[in-house]
């Protein structure tokens, strides 16, 4: 790297940078547990706090895999003299460093930050529109792609130059930062900007599950032909949405990927920040791709307790080991059930290695859609929504039909095999 013409200040930050690149991944995050947890009872283990961190005091060493966000000299020198905005949140980290805070201070030019669902910060609830304003800590202006309008006009893009994207993604077809990178890709072709993204690991990247989105089924949590878990990093989804055609008018971005050293798909990555306020660690994570489908039914997933998406019930599930009250706090200001004594089957009692899933817990959904149709309960309580996650309607319809869990899985194995040659040529790790 050229420093000869960079100020004093900046060059002390870059060796920093440096420095910290090859010494530590501390990231740190408070807990995300939900206030007013309500009455979980009947639950031996301890409460499931924040995501996996080093015991204070302690220097996690982030060995060969780490997110491209850690190397500086990939990318630095491509963003040196251009207008800058980053679409980034929470999670956008090089150690304890934010991404804003890092290229603001090596004097870079950034124009604004875009914020996506749940906010630069990452505590809006899931569903919440995003309000413009600016960043306290560096003062830099702040715009919403997440409301009324999700891509950036015109106007947004104006004093730009470039795009870097920069989000830990979980994998999940229905978690809505790879529909975000789409549209900011369809933006940045339509007016003549670049994309840059920093690519980070994808913590359910090691398997294909699901059904493939059927093409006019189309939704901000289903963005495009791919399956429910899609086994792609960022960086590999931004190359097929470009590869294969996929936006709109034949649009096509100018792309450039900066891949992460030592990562392959069977990598196990503790995210060390949660992704947003109701995945708090990892086991939500591995268990989200399989319990979100609950969201479109009567069912509740933990939303207004601490185990968000490590538990499901409903006051009338005649089985489970738990009761739990769903009860307002940060991350979930009206959860579904709210106040109403569930019962549930908690699946923090599962080990990480258990929840780390290689398919979709069909069953779990099959013997709730059972037990719950045979108490008199509505379980599709909202099917349009539940085939928008499914990607169109087969899933429900075999669920309602009484098929087996087994049935389900083997009735999409044709069409995940087809998507994983498909995405082959884009693949920028090994499996």
């Amino acid at each position: 790297m050229d420093l000869i013409n960079i100020p004093a200040m900046a060059k002390v930050y870059i060796i920093f940078c440096f420095l910290l690149a090859f010494a530590s991944n501390c990231g740190k995050t408070s807990s995300v547990t939900a206030t007013g947890e309500g009455a979980i009872t009947q639950v031996q283990t301890p409460p499931v706090g924040a995501l996996r961190q080093p015991p204070k005091g302690e220097v996690k060493e982030p060995g060969p895999l780490r997110p491209a966000a850690w190397e500086t000299q990939a990318y630095l020198p491509k963003l040196r003299g251009q207008r800058i905005a980053l679409v980034v949140n929470q999670t956008s980290t090089i150690g304890d460093v934010h991404l804003a805070d890092s290229l603001q201070q090596l004097g870079l030019d950034i124009r604004k930050i875009l914020a996506p669902e749940h906010g630069f910060r990452g505590k809006a609830d899931a569903g919440d529109d995003i309000k413009d304003g600016h960043d306290v800590k560096t003062g830099i202006p702040i715009k919403s792609i997440y409301g009324i309008s999700k891509k950036p006009s015109a106007a947004d893009l104006a004093d730009v130059d470039i795009i870097v994207f920069d989000i830990q993604d979980v994998g999940a077809r229905f978690y809505t930062y790879i529909s975000t990178l789409f549209y900011l890709m369809e933006s940045a072709a339509r007016y003549g900007k670049k994309v840059m993204v920093l690519d980070r690991p994808n913590p359910n990247g090691h398997y294909l599950a699901g059904p493939v989105l059927e093409a006019g089924n189309e939704s901000f949590v289903g963005i495009t032909t791919i399956p429910v878990v899609h086994g792609l990093t960022v960086g590999e989804f931004a190359q097929m949405v470009n590869g294969e055609g996929w936006l709109p008018e034949g649009l096509r971005a100018e792309l450039d990927v900066i891949i992460m050293p030592g990562y392959t798909h069977q990598s196990v990555y503790d995210l060390p920040i949660a992704p947003s306020p109701n995945l708090p660690n990892p086991r939500s994570v591995y268990l989200y791709p399989s319990l979100c489908f609950f969201e479109g039914t009567a069912l509740s997933v933990g939303r207004g307790t601490n185990r968000q998406f490590q538990l499901f019930g409903h006051p009338k599930l005649p089985y489970g080991d738990i009761r739990f009250t769903p009860t307002p706090g940060p991350g979930s200001a009206n959860p579904k059930l709210k106040g109403e004594v569930c019962r549930g089957v908690d699946l923090t009692q599962w080990p990480t290695d258990k929840a780390r899933a290689n398919d979709i817990r069909y069953e779990l959904l099959v013997e709730a859609y059972r037990n719950l149709t045979d108490q008199g309960v509505t379980f599709f309580t909202r099917p349009d929504f539940f085939d928008l996650l499914a990607g169109g309607p087969r899933l429900r319809t075999m669920i309602e039909a009484g098929d087996s869990a087994e049935k389900i899985r083997n009735s999409f194995k044709a069409e995940l095999a087809a998507f994983d040659r498909q995405r082959q040529p884009y693949l920028l790790y090994p499996l």
